[in-house]
């Protein structure tokens, strides 16, 4: 009993070092305050249409509607592209399933497309080969996975040669670019998010923009339950009780002011776990194309087939110190509920290229919070474990 409850006090008291946690700042409580003072706390006010211009102003688009969430920010993209039932809509397959799960929304049917190695993004390969066969798609949402961009001029060319809409899923990856200009800009729409695991966060949130100023107010009419502007209650068509509180865009406002700084210590943190892990001949860090500019959300590994160490072994022993990682996604054509769903494979043989990072592949700590020391601690235990096997 001595021994069990000593280790149980050493987990208590170490303190936990997460994946990615919320990162005040300080500067948020400005505008938190301004909206409590004014007594405008419910959805809507000031803090709402400033957070979309100054959002706009630092992705470099012109129009923007801020929602409660990102799935609702990709589930308006679609709707705004004319998705609808039985419309096959194309989409990574490496991502969390809020990325797709509003084309099942819509009724509209999922195709998944596979990853590439260079960045483990969508692969342009397997995006071809899905055009052959459904050559005019109603819409893509392409995925720049942990804030690494895909190679989103290619994509684009695709999309305008089969006259099909594009929706960017830059929830993982604001304020990162691609050939000079930011994610979330490439597509008629570019969907945010701001959770409290993202790089900056509104507590909960999202955003969608884009260039065309019809649209952006046709979804926050949606949003807003599609109330008609007659002074009754009067409703044409379904909306939905999609946008984002005033306190909450006060948060986003204060967070967005120190984004750079952000991106700065995630790729800090990215460096670190590169330089000390060159020394293990089984671990890669998730690739970096030339090409672009990430925000370095999470820092990713991936095992070399053949080693004896597991990403769950890695997983399990940094649990024991209290410190937070996680497997990479699951990819989409894994899920027990898109079984049924087409899948264009990119590796050899149609093989999927996502199923084998997922396998071999986990998160690091990429938390804003963690210390130089922390992250030390990090890397001692992840070098511990492959030079015991």
């Amino acid at each position: 009993l001595t021994s069990f409850f000593g280790r149980k006090l050493t987990y208590l008291a170490q303190e936990r070092i997460y994946l990615s946690s919320p990162a005040l700042n300080g500067l948020e409580m400005q505008y938190i305050n301004e909206a409590f003072d004014t007594n405008w706390i419910a959805p809507l006010g000031k803090n709402v249409d400033e957070f979309e211009r100054e959002l706009c102003a630092a992705v470099g688009s012109s129009y923007a509607a801020a929602l409660n969430s990102g799935t609702a920010a990709i589930h308006m993209a679609l709707k705004a592209a004319n998705v609808g039932a039985g419309d096959i809509v194309f989409c990574s397959s490496l991502t969390f399933a809020a990325s797709c799960n509003p084309i099942v929304y819509l009724g509209a049917v999922p195709v998944f497309i596979d990853s590439e190695r260079d960045s483990w993004n969508m692969s342009v390969d397997a995006l071809r080969k899905a055009f052959k066969k459904y050559p005019r798609p109603k819409a893509i949402v392409v995925v720049n996975l942990y804030g690494v961009p895909a190679k989103l001029d290619e994509i684009a060319q695709l999309c305008a040669e089969h006259d099909t809409v594009l929706i960017e899923d830059a929830a993982e990856s604001l304020g990162a670019a691609f050939k000079g200009h930011q994610t979330g800009t490439f597509g008629k729409y570019g969907t945010f998010s701001f959770n409290g695991n993202k790089i900056i966060t509104t507590s909960g949130g999202g955003m969608v923009v884009s260039q065309d100023e019809e649209r952006i107010a046709k979804i926050r009419f949606w949003s807003t339950q599609a109330r008609e502007p007659v002074p009754y209650y009067q409703h044409r068509e379904l909306g939905y009780n999609y946008r984002l509180s005033n306190i909450c865009a006060g948060i986003g406002r204060g967070q967005l002011r120190t984004l750079k700084d952000r991106i700065e210590r995630k790729k800090k943190i990215y460096e670190g776990y590169k330089a000390a892990f060159n020394q293990l001949p089984m671990v890669r860090m998730n690739p970096i194309p030339t090409d672009c500019e990430p925000n370095y959300w999470l820092s990713c590994m991936t095992i070399e087939d053949g080693c004896s160490v597991k990403p769950a072994d890695v997983i399990a022993a940094l649990e024991k110190k209290n410190i937070e990682a996680r497997h990479i996604w699951k990819p989409m054509d894994l899920q027990p509920f898109y079984k049924d769903c087409a899948f264009f494979g990119a590796g050899e043989q149609e093989t999927s290229v996502g199923a084998d990072i997922f396998e071999h592949g986990l998160c690091l700590p990429s938390d804003l919070n963690m210390t130089d020391d922390q992250q030390n601690q990090v890397i001692e235990i992840v070098k511990s474990i492959f030079e015991r096997s």
